[in-house]
């Protein structure tokens, strides 16, 4: 063999060792980024997640979802999907299961979703819902703490974006949470989360949080543009004393 050929065939060999490092390189950092992504939303290969979404008014006995909040599974489902899991979707009012078992997304507002209304009740006793029929400046209003959150619909709206895990080993299913003053603010922020879930995991982990993003100018710019409010994380856990009347934010 001469030097021409041993030259070559050195190139190939290194040029081969190369490629197959990268590719393992590839491998491993595809690998590490989606367990730290299955880790997060709780969902290892194969594993069994939960939709949990509202009934439409008017929709009859079948399961019928408003535009949004089909817009939201979608986002979800995307999601799920990535990290190798399933998904089911299943009524408010049909989840018979218990806190942990899987994970579960649970879309909506608490006036019309049970489960929704369960966990807020259970879970974040520093949050109440105004779900009062009757229009006036506080319907649809947020309070969390001593903060108070109205609803001003196409202009400024707010939705609730949370991961709640229960304290019973590392094997608990987190649940996540998108409850909002209106249908697209939900979708608002399953896209948030889409979005930003590296960050997210990133600054909390496994660990519960508890997010109010704001959601401006639906009317002109849809579900796009979220605002992060602030992380009420302790407030919402924290039970509200009686009959607090909270401190208001709107926009003028």
């Amino acid at each position: 063999m001469n030097d021409v050929v041993r030259n070559i065939v050195l190139a190939v060999i290194v040029a081969g060792i190369g490629i197959s490092l990268g590719w393992m390189a590839r491998s491993y950092l595809w690998r590490r980024k989606l367990d730290r992504k299955q880790a997060f939303f709780g969902l290892p290969d194969n594993s069994e997640s939960l939709l949990v979404v509202n009934r439409e008014a008017g929709g009859g006995p079948d399961l019928t979802v408003t535009r949004h909040d089909v817009s939201a599974l979608l986002e979800l489902s995307a999601l799920i999907k990535d990290c190798g899991a399933h998904a089911q979707i299943v009524a408010h009012d049909a989840t018979q299961q218990g806190f942990g078992e899987r994970t579960e997304f649970c879309v909506g507002h608490p006036a019309p979703n049970r489960r929704m209304a369960a966990h807020l009740a259970s879970l974040l006793p520093g949050i109440q819902v105004n779900a009062d029929p009757e229009p006036g400046p506080d319907r649809g209003a947020f309070l969390i703490g001593k903060e108070q959150y109205r609803l001003e619909p196409g202009r400024s709206e707010y939705v609730l974006l949370a991961r709640l895990t229960a304290d019973q080993g590392h094997k608990t299913r987190p649940v996540f949470l998108f409850c909002g003053q209106r249908a697209i603010t939900t979708q608002a922020a399953s896209r948030y989360l889409a979005r930003n879930y590296e960050r997210l995991a990133r600054k909390h982990g496994d660990k519960t949080f508890v997010l109010l993003l704001k959601v401006v100018n639906s009317q002109a710019y849809g579900p796009d543009v979220v605002e992060l409010v602030a992380d009420v994380t302790r407030a919402a856990q924290t039970p509200l004393p009686s009959a607090a009347p909270g401190k208001s934010h709107s926009t003028s």
